[in-house]
């Protein structure tokens, strides 16, 4: 019996969401986090929040209002996967493990882990962010949507080409 960490992804991919959290910054020297979830076998991606300032109690209502944009669907989701940052407090895990999720946290230097929402981030900077004088959180909210509805037919080999909510 294989008990690889990729051998578990394949066989849960249906059940697995990762989440992350990445920094822009902007033409005006502004940094914006934009916090996003990701559906391992349909590699649907939902933006759930954009600020300045991304704190536990943020995270925690983004987690919230992501459970119940899921409508009946939170029940399809067995595991989350996350990694250690200090944005993801114990509020953030309750409110997955209200609903049933085990939440995962990755090992301290151990990006494969959560290698989808990695390549994931990495395919929207060089697809759009990289390329594009960011101006604020609208313009932010509206490139990142748009590079992954333009890579939505073909997509890309890094998993860019899921839909964005």
């Amino acid at each position: 019996m294989d008990r690889s960490w990729a051998t578990f992804l394949k066989a849960q991919a249906s059940a697995i969401v990762a989440t992350d959290l990445f920094h822009i910054d902007t033409a005006f020297m502004r940094r914006w986090f934009v916090l996003f979830f990701i559906d391992h076998g349909t590699r649907r991606v939902h933006m759930a929040g954009i600020t300045r300032h991304p704190t536990g109690p943020w995270i925690a209502q983004q987690a919230r209002n992501y459970l119940m944009d899921l409508g009946d669907r939170p029940e399809s989701i067995g595991f989350l996967i996350r990694d250690r940052g200090a944005y993801f407090t114990d509020s953030f895990d309750a409110v997955f493990q209200a609903v049933g999720v085990r939440v995962i946290p990755t090992l301290p230097q151990a990006p494969r882990m959560n290698s989808i929402a990695e390549r994931w981030i990495g395919s929207c900077r060089r697809e759009a962010t990289d390329r594009i004088l960011i101006t604020g959180q609208r313009h932010l909210r509206l490139v990142v949507a748009g590079a992954d509805r333009r890579d939505g037919a073909g997509g890309t080999a890094a998993g860019l080409g899921g839909v964005l909510q």
